[in-house]
């Protein structure tokens, strides 16, 4: 037994030490022999990883038949570096490099290279597959060329605010915005950074032997977001925007059934793929700004009345013109009395006295839980980053006054995917549904994610509230709004138009400055699509009737023809 031990150790101990012999060895090739282009490699590893093995997942529009367009990827492209201890002669490497990149500016690269401190600088990015082979050709020791791949955004500024873009937080090159940091975790691909085994470079020299991540649940985006749609609602704005020499403009259209959004637009917006100067764009204000909306609200309190069943269309009120609460005075727009009116015409007229008649019919309690039921006050759950509540907190005061100007939209701020969502409400029949731009996640194992809409069971408004909601505003669009002009002939339209005063942010209204707003949904009798628009400090136009009327029906009449959906009238 004891001879077989002895036999035993000695077997182990020949085994580690021609293991450590081959080490040696190795190691001896290593450092010694090709120490010197071990040397360079390490100073170029971080950048290598960074760079060379960048990878995230892309983020793809859907188009209306269920095809998928990219909106952002990764695009191939290679890094000109050098080692300023490996260039003896500058001028002469300038002289070589200059009539292949124009760009290169001569006294910045000899600057550059003429530091011999250090042993690795990025002379030029962005370079072509035509441009870096010009340079490996002439073979300049002392200058690398590598590839890297960087985000690419094919559609520019297409969509901008929701796709987001990617930049650097301390030393993590990570998404920043919009969906980009939204869906973050899933489109870092951590597996793609391959590095070769250590031990597999000694013992095998094999580079191709790598380790890898294990991937987790890195993929792919596929976006609600419908391209053709998003660039005609982009057009639109834009269009509209310059020619009231607006200040800023938004826009969403979104399906009222299932809470996809077809498109969304903020102006100014802004290059994902650039570097980005003016950080006042860069929030997206549709989810992270709130804005006091207006007579678009109207409805919301006509529907809470008539849900309550304290008024129905036929119900009439004395309008003198005005209403005293609290010390002050509530006029209408126009400042006129219009007698004895029902509650048609204080849709289709924008009376603010009507809005404050109903509200008093409702009661303050009432007319709070309606409009908390509506979620004005909460966050939509959107899955988009920096989302806000609406603000009103007016709701809370014991003064009537709050309560009467919450009833025609002022003293309460909104988001403007919050009143969009709020807005739904009529359009499909009483139901919340929660906004996504999300359609589905494609994860690199294979499997697929779909979004499915999340809707809340118990309804906000009885069917026939909304039912008898949207007869009224098809009436206010066929026959109210710049007279009737506008009707559709082949399709019904329901829709509100809104001007509110904005405020200066201390208490106090600016006498000069608007918000436009408009809201619809149509088909009216089965809604597809439900779309809110709005800008602001429109000059040289008083009201949103007269600024988004036209471009809002046109937009319609659009997108009902593109979708082909039958005529219902």
């Amino acid at each position: 037994m004891k001879s077989r031990s002895v036999w035993r150790l000695r077997l182990i101990g020949g085994a580690i030490f021609l293991v450590v012999a081959i080490f040696a060895v190795r190691l001896f090739y290593l450092q010694i022999v090709k120490g010197s282009e071990y040397n360079d490699q390490a100073d170029r590893q971080y950048l290598r990883s960074a760079r060379t093995f960048f990878d995230r997942g892309s983020i793809y529009f859907t188009g209306k038949n269920g095809n998928v367009v990219p909106a952002a990827s990764l695009k191939q492209e290679f890094l000109l570096t050098a080692n300023p201890q490996h260039i003896a002669k500058p001028d002469e490497v300038a002289k070589l490099l200059l009539p292949i990149l124009s760009g290169l500016d001569k006294d910045e690269f000899l600057a550059q290279v003429g530091n011999k401190k250090k042993v690795y600088v990025e002379i030029k990015s962005g370079l072509t597959a035509t441009e870096a082979e010009k340079i490996q050709n002439l073979n300049i020791k002392g200058i690398s060329v590598f590839k890297e791949k960087k985000r690419y955004y094919p559609v520019g500024r297409t969509a901008s605010h929701v796709l987001g873009f990617m930049g650097y937080r301390d030393d993590e090159y990570t998404g920043l915005y919009g969906l980009e940091r939204e869906y973050n975790n899933v489109l870092t691909h951590r597996g793609s950074g391959s590095f070769a085994s250590f031990f597999a470079e000694i013992f095998l020299n094999a580079k191709s032997a790598v380790s890898t991540d294990a991937v987790g649940g890195e993929g792919d985006i596929v976006l609600t977001i419908e391209p053709v749609v998003q660039n005609q609602i982009e057009k639109m704005l834009a269009e509209t925007v310059t020619k009231y020499k607006a200040d800023a403009g938004g826009a969403v259209v979104m399906d009222p059934h299932t809470g996809e959004i077809i498109a969304m637009v903020a102006l100014p917006n802004f290059n994902p793929g650039e570097r980005q100067k003016d950080i006042i764009a860069l929030p997206n204000p549709l989810v992270e700004r709130v804005f006091e909306m207006g007579s678009v609200v109207k409805p919301l309190t006509l529907a809470a009345g008539i849900d309550k069943g304290v008024v129905n269309p036929a119900t009439t009120y004395n309008d003198t013109g005005s209403v005293v609460l609290n010390n002050r005075t509530i006029m209408n727009h126009d400042q006129k009395a219009m007698g004895v009116v029902n509650m048609q015409e204080v849709i289709n007229n924008s009376l603010n006295t009507g809005a404050v008649f109903i509200m008093q019919k409702l009661g303050k309690d009432s007319f709070r839980r309606y409009m908390l039921s509506y979620g004005l006050g909460e966050k939509t759950g959107i899955d988009l980053p920096g989302e806000v509540a609406g603000l009103i907190s007016n709701l809370r005061s014991p003064r009537d006054i709050e309560y009467a100007t919450a009833a025609f939209g002022q003293g309460i701020a909104l988001t403007p995917i919050g009143i969009t969502r709020a807005f739904a409400v009529l359009a499909n029949g009483g139901k919340m549904v929660r906004p996504h731009v999300v359609k589905e996640i494609r994860y690199a194992v294979g499997t697929v994610k779909t979004i499915k809409p999340d809707i809340n069971t118990k309804p906000v408004l009885k069917r026939e509230t909304t039912e008898a909601v949207t007869e009224m505003l098809i009436e206010a669009v066929d026959t109210a709004l710049l007279g009737g002009s506008l009707k559709l002939a082949n399709w019904t339209v329901a829709a509100k138009t809104g001007t509110a005063q904005m405020s200066d942010g201390k208490g106090r209204y600016l006498e000069d400055q608007y918000l436009h707003s408009f809201f619809g949904y149509y088909p009216a009798y089965k809604p597809r699509f439900i779309t809110f628009v709005y800008i602001i400090n429109p000059k040289g136009v008083q009201f949103s009737s007269d600024s988004l009327s036209r471009p809002f029906m046109e937009t319609a009449e659009f997108l009902l023809n593109y979708y082909e959906i039958p005529p219902d009238r």
